[in-house]
């Protein structure tokens, strides 16, 4: 049985387990995911959006393929089983495409979600809610669901092609923007029992007219609001009592889980009853290119007060430049006055720093602060000042003295919270 189905059969047979998928393209970030998969021995679900790796390239440059393959030449050198590593694809319909008219778009979708499998990637979210450029707004529950099963025939088509495990399917989406809530969280409702039902039963209804009546049980999970969001500096918390219908219908429904998205910054309580009121799939992304982005920029403080503003690497520096160069990935995010989009730019949950990494002078930057620290250690009274969960770990021989490897044990700080919430609770954990 496909291992994903295999968590979401334990999870509808009463086990209060889940799994929490790793939405990242950052190589640190998917190093540290896959490195604390294999201190726990467990395997890790990492997936792709499709406005990161896309058959243009995306905002990563990187075909699904080749994001394939930067994972698994991480999961080899660390040497942990390739197939213990889960791929999925998040988001993949239209949403890249939402300008152009409904046909073109769609057109490029077949060709996103059939490339997407034939890569390899096995746990699918088909979302085909967004208008396009000649769409009515909103799309109707019909169009919605016809176009996502319009785009699992093509999946389907490519896994017989390929071989391989059968892929899974999620379907549905949440009310707010990927990534982050774009304006004020007021107003955001839980999605309603009905909708829910709605959701399921017209999706159902265009699988079976589209001859995937046999597909249909690989479906796994509907993407439903919660009632978490976060917005660039405020995080609204997950409260059981408002899902609570929500998370009884799910009940009611054969093989099905939640999948909860924007799930960032919820604290370990929130995760393990958001897991056990069958929100059973864990979506955690910008939480961990944060988490990144304060051990880079506590490393970028010490170096310079370490090693002089002269040889310094001047990261957040660097950064700000490349930003204010290149503001199309944040502008349409970060309102305000010049000293509010500094604030957002540098600190906001939704990171919109994440976008700009790979860019050739970061790398540049980033590479000479590690120099500079590996090749002037830095002493662990002055590491205490700016990481000091870091500075405790090398102190008890729990964590390598290296610059790198205290930014990638903040992102593993991130996965345990979920990794907690997501393994088998004992009784009376969460009430």
């Amino acid at each position: 049985m496909q291992p994903l189905l295999q968590v979401i059969h334990r999870h509808k047979s009463g086990e209060k387990i889940g799994v929490y998928s790793v939405c990242s393209a950052h190589p640190w970030v998917l190093e540290s995911a896959i490195r604390f998969a294999k201190e726990r021995n467990s395997s890790v679900l990492i997936e792709a959006t499709s406005n990161q790796v896309n058959q243009f390239g995306g905002y990563t440059g990187m075909l699904p393929a080749d994001f394939r393959e930067m994972v698994w030449k991480i999961a080899d050198k660390i040497e942990f089983p390739r197939e213990k590593v889960w791929l999925g694809g998040d988001h993949l319909g239209p949403n890249v495409w939402q300008n152009r008219n409904a046909d073109e778009a769609m057109q490029l979708s077949e060709t996103l979600i059939y490339d997407y499998v034939a890569a390899g990637f096995r746990k699918i979210h088909l979302d085909c809610s967004m208008s396009c450029a000649d769409d009515p707004t909103p799309l109707s529950d019909e169009e919605v669901a016809s176009r996502a099963a319009r785009l699992c025939q093509i999946a389907e088509r490519s896994w017989q092609e390929y071989g391989g495990e059968a892929p899974v399917y999620v379907i549905g989406t949440e009310v707010p923007v990927p990534g982050g809530a774009k304006e004020s969280m007021k107003g955001m409702q839980v999605t309603s029992p009905d909708a829910a039902k709605i959701t399921l039963a017209t999706h159902q209804k265009k699988w079976q007219q589209l001859g995937l009546t046999e597909v249909w049980p690989r479906v796994i999970a509907l993407v439903v609001q919660p009632g978490v969001e976060f917005d660039h500096h405020n995080v609204e918390h997950y409260l059981p009592v408002k899902a609570k219908a929500l998370s009884q219908f799910i009940e009611t429904v054969p093989y099905l889980v939640y999948e909860a998205h924007s799930t960032d910054y919820q604290a370990l309580d929130a995760y393990r009853q958001l897991v056990h009121d069958h929100f059973a799939i864990l979506k955690v992304g910008p939480a961990l290119t944060f988490a990144l982005r304060e051990g880079l920029f506590a490393l970028d403080k010490l170096d310079r007060e370490w090693n002089g503003e002269r040889n310094a690497a001047h990261l957040h520096e660097t950064l700000e430049q490349v930003m204010h160069e290149q503001p199309e990935r944040w502008s349409p995010y970060y309102k305000g006055s010049a000293h509010q989009q500094y604030i957002d730019r540098q600190y906001s949950l939704s990171d919109r720093i994440r976008y700009y990494w790979a860019e050739p002078e970061v790398e540049k930057a980033v590479s000479k602060l590690l120099e500079n620290l590996r090749q002037n250690p830095i002493p662990l009274s002055m590491l205490s000042q700016y990481l000091p969960e870091q500075a405790e770990a090398i102190k008890v021989g729990d964590l390598a003295n290296d610059p790198k490897a205290w930014v990638m044990d903040k992102v593993r700080t991130v996965l345990l919270q979920y990794a907690l919430a997501c393994e088998q609770q004992p009784e009376g954990a969460v009430s």
